[in-house]
C-alpha cells in the first residue's frame, strides 16, 4: 500500500494511485480549527511564533482529522510581516490579520535585500516546523503554503491603490511582483531545504473576478509561473489555489505550471477535468457545508467527487475555526474507506 507521501507525489507527478489523497495544505487553507485546539492544548496564537508549538499543531490537525499531510504555517501573513507590514496576530479563534501595510502606493516601496529576508521574521520558525514534521513523520506528505505573489503585494503596499496601480503603473506594479516573486521562491527553498515535500501557493486576490481575464494573464498567470518555475528548480511539485468564481479566466487556468489546481466550491471540478484533462484537479468541499456541521451531507459530497475521478480531495478555501472535527472527520473517511 502506498504510503500518504508516495499516494500525494504519484499524483502530483501524473502516476496512477489506488485512490485520491485527502488533504489540507495549510496557509490559506489550515484546520487549526478550536476543536482541535481545545482538545490538545497546542494553541493558536502561540503556535503561530515557536517552531515546536507550531509542529506540534500540525500533528495534531494529522490526527485528529485524518487529513494525510502535515501543513504549515496556520495563516497568510508570515511573508508580509517579513515585508515590513504591521500584523494583528488574532487569538485562538480568529486568524492573523495586516494591521497596517507598509506602503501607500507602489512608488513607495523599499527594495529590500531578499537574501537578508530570508532570515527575518517567522520564517525561521517555519523552517524548524518543517525540519521537526520531516523527521517525525517520515511517511507524511509536509506541505509548505505561501501566499501568492498578488495577494502578498497586496499587502505589502495598500490593497485598493495596488489594484488601481495595475492598471495605472503598470511598470512600478511589475517591479513590485518581480521583487515580491523572487522573495517568495527564496521562501520556498527555505522549507523545501528543511524537509517540505511539497508547496501550495494560495493567492485569494489573484481571482478572474478582482483582476478581469487581462490583468489575470499580465499579473496573475506571470508571476504564478515565476514562482512556480523557480519552486519547481529546488526539485518539488507545486499546488495552486485559485478563489472564486473562474469563468472569466477559465481558458488560461491550463496556462499555469502547476502540478495541481485548487479551485473554490462554485467551480464544477468534474467539467473542468472533461475541458482540460491534462490538468490535476484539487477541491473542493465547500468550506460552508463543512462549517454547517452536518456530516452525512459532508459525507455525500466528497463522495461525489471522488467518484467523479478528482485527483485530490481538500475543502473549497479557507475552513472556518468553528468548522467541526466531526464534519472534517466525515470528509476524510469517505475518501480513505473509498467512494461506492
Amino acid at each position: 500500500m502506498l504510503s500518504p507521501k508516495e499516494r500525494l507525489l504519484n499524483v502530483l507527478n501524473g502516476r496512477q494511485v489506488d485512490r485520491p489523497p485527502v488533504i489540507c495544505t495549510g496557509g490559506m487553507m489550515n484546520a487549526a480549527i478550536v476543536d482541535v485546539m481545545t482538545r490538545t492544548g497546542n494553541t493558536l496564537p502561540e503556535a503561530h511564533f515557536q517552531a515546536g508549538r507550531m509542529s506540534a499543531l500540525a500533528g495534531d490537525i494529522h490526527a485528529e482529522t485524518g487529513f494525510e499531510n502535515l501543513g504549515i504555517p496556520f495563516c497568510m501573513t508570515v511573508e508580509a510581516e517579513v515585508l515590513g507590514s504591521e500584523i494583528d496576530f488574532g487569538s485562538l479563534a480568529c486568524e492573523p490579520k495586516i494591521a497596517r501595510e507598509s506602503f501607500a502606493g507602489t512608488r513607495d516601496v523599499v527594495f529590500k535585500d531578499v537574501k537578508a529576508m530570508l532570515g527575518q521574521g517567522r520564517i525561521g520558525q517555519v523552517a524548524g516546523a518543517a525540519e521537526r514534521l520531516a523527521r517525525l513523520h517520515p511517511d507524511q506528505p509536509v506541505i509548505g503554503s505561501l501566499t501568492g505573489p498578488i495577494s502578498t503585494a497586496a499587502s505589502l503596499v495598500d490593497p485598493m491603490q495596488f489594484l488601481k496601480e495595475l492598471r495605472k503603473e503598470r511598470e512600478q506594479a511589475h517591479r513590485v511582483l518581480e521583487y515580491v516573486s523572487d522573495f517568495l521562491i527564496g521562501f520556498a527553498h527555505v522549507l523545501v531545504e528543511s524537509g517540505a515535500t511539497a508547496i501550495c501557493i494560495g493567492d485569494p486576490t489573484a481571482t478572474g473576478e478582482i483582476l478581469g481575464p487581462k490583468m489575470f494573464d499580465e499579473y496573475a498567470v506571470k508571476y504564478l509561473n515565476k514562482v512556480i518555475d523557480g519552486i519547481h528548480a529546488a526539485g518539488v511539485p507545486v499546488m495552486v489555489h485559485i478563489c472564486g468564481e473562474m469563468k472569466a479566466v477559465k481558458p488560461s487556468i491550463p496556462l499555469l505550471h502547476a502540478d495541481a489546481v485548487s479551485t473554490d466550491a462554485f467551480v464544477n471540478l468534474r467539467m473542468l477535468k472533461q475541458e482540460y484533462p491534462q490538468l490535476t484537479t484539487m477541491g473542493n468541499v465547500s468550506t460552508i457545508l463543512l462549517e454547517s456541521g452536518d456530516p452525512e451531507k459532508v459525507a455525500r459530497r466528497t463522495e461525489t467527487l471522488v467518484r467523479e475521478g478528482i485527483d485530490i480531495i481538500s475543502p473549497a478555501c479557507g475552513l472556518s475555526t468553528s468548522t467541526s472535527l466531526e464534519a472534517i472527520r466525515a470528509m476524510t473517511s469517505v475518501v480513505k474507506e473509498g467512494a461506492k
